[in-house]
């Protein structure tokens, strides 16, 4: 999964901007200020009928799996990267103009209901990998769910062949915690390059000839740092069954190249962007350093990550693909690399946008501030907060059931509590209200075992003050549905 969404030192710093009051009950004024005349609903529970669910059009059986919020199903057609002019569409339309067509093809609208055969086996995610638990992926049957990372599609492109290289840009699902940096639905890009033996020109020499495509990218100035080799049997290990030492270090100067020129195109444009917003603006020589990693369906593998601002920011994942995955493509004489990448936080980076909620927005002041840009990347710049509410924050403690493993129950197959149960909850009943969702506070009984468990929900909205009136409602909604959902006792 290309290590999730990756949380850079900006992000975490985005979570203390504005930061709650330290009163847990302090809330705004009871006035009901309005924007436009209307007053924004909370998202809706799941809808009743457990047997099917229809997701952008097309209606599909449901069973015990089914965990698919309505609030999620809903935005399914919204397709941000879509969408000319929206912070997402230009993050995307920057990251295609480094990998030209023809060598490069695009897929943009692949469905996002994907098999779980997709999604995990044709990667060669374990049986028992985390990543498949019902408390990270939205599933639609135990066969169906809506992808987790645009990886779901690989293995597809490769078998079609269409080209030497593609790029897949889609929108994403996980089950995920409550803050300005995470939302149940996000936007990765997912890019390769392959190569045919077949087709291998100076007598077959796969090496050699992704060295003379290397020489044929631009170079750049930017410092490096690359401290390991390009492979390490035990750290780092090339497929040596697949590939000779010489065609592993080809792969992965392409790769860091390529991945290199993205990230030289990319902070150039973020700089040019901050230099418009404050003209003293100075910041020292772009860096990037290569870290060896671990993914599923690469080897060797690396994160890249850049200097920019003074800290280090994880960029994206990548490595050389397993070939396993060409061979049950049905492609067996091809190899090459792969990455992902978040186009949300890259987003967010670019434009200096302080929470995610904000590119699900459709108020004016904030997608009025990018028009144009699609058509003209030069007149990118940063977002200009246009308001500021008060937040509403509110406490909700309480005991887990005790039959839970979480709760203190020792009964084998016990259901354990999970916190993204927790996070899906507030999402489903109030919706993009809520800002973020911590816990503060636990406590396990010393005599019965029991659990206790209290979290803070900082309810803001982003176009409108919220009055106590409706912030009790909705956090009494939630209450309740932490009672029917998960049956813990409120305290």
């Amino acid at each position: 999964m290309w290590a999730g969404r990756l949380t850079s030192p900006y992000i975490q710093g985005i979570r203390a901007i504005g930061s709650i009051s330290n009163s847990a009950t302090g809330c705004s004024p009871t006035l009901l200020l309005r924007i436009n005349g209307r007053r924004a609903a909370p998202a809706a529970q799941y809808r009743a009928n457990s047997s099917s669910t229809t997701i952008n059009g097309t209606t599909y059986k449901t069973d015990s799996w089914f965990n698919v919020p309505q609030n999620v199903i809903d935005k399914v057609p919204r397709r941000l990267h879509l969408q000319k002019d929206h912070p997402v569409y230009i993050t995307r339309q920057i990251i295609e103009s480094v990998f030209p067509a023809p060598a490069y093809k695009y897929h943009n609208t692949f469905n996002p209901v994907v098999t779980t055969h997709q999604n995990f086996d044709s990667l060669g995610f374990p049986k028992d990998h985390p990543g498949r638990a019902k408390s990270d992926t939205y599933y639609i049957n135990s066969e169906t769910l809506l992808r987790t990372h645009t990886s779901a599609h690989q293995a597809d492109v490769f078998r079609a062949n269409l080209s030497d290289g593609y790029l897949i840009s889609a929108d994403v699902y996980r089950r995920d915690e409550v803050d300005r940096s995470h939302y149940p639905i996000f936007h990765q890009m997912e890019g390769a390059r392959s190569w045919d033996r077949a087709k291998v020109a100076n007598g077959g020499d796969m090496a050699a000839a992704i060295w003379s495509d290397l020489e044929k990218l631009p170079k750049h100035d930017i410092k490096v740092q690359d401290p390991n080799p390009p492979f390490h049997d035990e750290r780092n290990p090339r497929q040596a069954d697949h590939h000779s030492p010489a065609e592993a270090e080809a792969l992965a100067a392409h790769l860091k190249r390529s991945l290199e020129l993205m990230v030289v195109e990319i902070f150039s444009r973020a700089k040019a962007a901050a230099v418009k917003a404050d003209p003293n603006f100075v910041d020292e020589p772009l860096q990037v350093r290569w870290v060896e990693a671990y993914f599923p369906f690469t080897s060797p593998s690396w994160e890249l990550e850049v200097y920019y601002s003074g800290d280090w920011l994880e960029v994206l994942g990548c490595g050389v693909v397993k070939q396993d995955i060409y061979i049950n493509a049905g492609v067996p004489n091809q190899l090459g690399w792969a990455f992902g990448i978040g186009l949300d936080r890259i987003a967010m980076l670019l434009f200096q946008i302080p929470d995610i909620r904000l590119f699900w927005s459709q108020d004016e002041r904030f997608l009025n501030q990018f028009k144009g840009v699609s058509d003209n990347l030069s007149s990118l710049k940063r977002f200009v907060p246009f308001s500021k509410y008060p937040a509403c924050a509110k406490d909700v403690s309480f005991w887990l059931k005790p039959i839970s493993a979480a709760g203190g129950s020792t009964k084998a197959n016990a259901h354990d509590f999970h916190e993204n149960d927790m996070m899906e909850i507030v999402r489903s009943v109030a919706g993009d209200v809520v800002e973020d969702v911590r816990l503060v506070d636990e406590f396990t009984h010393p005599k019965t075992g029991r659990k206790s468990m209290c979290y803070r929900i900082n309810y803001r909205s982003l176009e409108r003050t919220l009055t106590n009136e409706e912030t009790n409602d909705l956090h009494n909604k939630v209450n309740a549905t932490l009672v029917e959902k998960l049956g813990v006792e409120i305290r």
